[in-house]
């Protein structure tokens, strides 16, 4: 049995005891009066959660200033997230999976990449990625820059033959020539396939939400609901917590899909393909909720839907439990309190510097 096994099942118990526990109440007594029935609409009491739990969502540690990001780069890298002329057909961009209007996915099971093939992971937005402990479902890619020149050249997406390629493109638009060197100074050859991703990454470092939840979590305790403020405790008891937690309620680290009870689909291995070590098999890195009910469908494959049923297999799959149809709905409704809002000026789609000669597909 491995160790996250052992630990998954203890916080199954340990919640399966809580649970029977805080449902068991005192049989009354002969003189003790009847309870006044309560109206169905009366407002639920507020769910007070320890504060000590809750800093589990907070970074850890006090964090050092943030760098102002380069207005450069984001610039630069703003266009070339939204240019199709980096597909080999011209007909693809990173914003073609990752629509920013919708919370940064496309929401299809899988993305259509060039001449419509289509990929083998659900796209899962680009919403606060850059913080996450790496990038993609297996974590091949440790950042947001390294990332963002995968797509460039996989075969289903955007195709590109070469790094070359990617850099002859740019070479022949003399307005990126110029937006290359004003974002890189003093570099020797600053139209570069690295430089690309380091651009795109500067850009994307700065798709950030906020939301009611992240005002509760930093001490507004009117933030969230009463309702809200009951899902989240429905979430905590049901051990929720030990996978998705930390700012983004995931994204820090990986874990096996399907951890008590096997995930129906066992075709994608997941971070064993990069890893090549045979425990790592069916181990996936765990998404970010931020925004969760805005970015269906769920998973690594896209089998789910609604967001009801990703609670419901959640809860089957990796803590071995049936979730009542009402906590499945509470928790639900605390998770739509991490909704945050869109910049819609910093996701504006800009213009594109035209190409010198015209730029044929490759």
């Amino acid at each position: 049995m491995t160790g996250v096994l052992k630990r998954v099942l203890m916080i199954s118990a340990a919640t399966a005891a809580v649970g029977c526990t805080s449902k068991r109440s005192a049989a009354p007594t002969s003189a003790a009066p009847a309870a006044a029935p309560v109206a169905t609409n009366a407002p639920r009491p507020a769910d007070e959660i320890d504060p000590k739990v809750l800093r589990r969502f907070l970074p850890i540690g006090v964090a050092e200033p943030a760098a102002p990001p380069d207005a450069a780069k984001v610039a630069l890298g703003r266009m070339l997230f939204h240019d199709k002329r980096l597909s080999r057909n011209q007909e693809i961009a990173c914003s073609s999976c990752h629509t920013l209007t919708k919370f940064g996915i496309d929401g299809q099971v899988t993305s259509k990449g060039i001449n419509g093939k289509r990929g083998v992971r659900n796209a899962p937005s680009v919403f606060n990625a850059a913080t996450h402990i790496a990038q993609f479902w297996d974590g091949r890619a440790l950042n947001v820059e390294a990332q963002a020149k995968g797509p460039l050249m996989n075969p289903s997406e955007m195709a590109m033959p070469s790094e070359r390629s990617v850099v002859s493109v740019l070479d022949g638009i003399p307005g990126y020539v110029e937006m290359f060197t004003k974002a890189f100074p003093g570099e020797r050859r600053p139209v570069s396939f690295k430089n690309v991703g380091e651009a795109i990454g500067a850009f994307e470092r700065g798709l950030v939400t906020k939301s009611r939840w992240d005002s509760y979590i930093n001490g507004e305790q009117g933030a969230l609901t009463a309702q809200e403020k009951h899902g989240l405790k429905v979430f905590l008891d049901a051990g929720c917590m030990a996978c998705h937690t930390g700012p983004q309620v995931g994204g820090t680290m990986f874990q096996k899909v399907g951890a008590v009870i096997p995930w129906p689909n066992q075709a994608d291995k997941g971070r064993a393909g990069v890893t090549k070590v045979p425990s790592d098999s069916m181990v996936f890195k765990v998404p970010s909720l931020k925004n969760i009910a805005q970015t269906a469908p769920y998973f690594h494959d896209g089998t789910s839907t609604t967001l009801h049923d990703a609670i419901r297999l959640m809860g089957y799959h990796q803590l071995g439990i049936k979730l009542s149809e009402e906590d499945i709905s509470s928790i639900a409704i605390w998770m739509r309190s991490m909704t945050g809002e869109i910049d819609p000026a910093y996701i504006a789609v800009p213009v594109l510097p035209p190409s010198a000669n015209g730029t044929r597909a490759l």
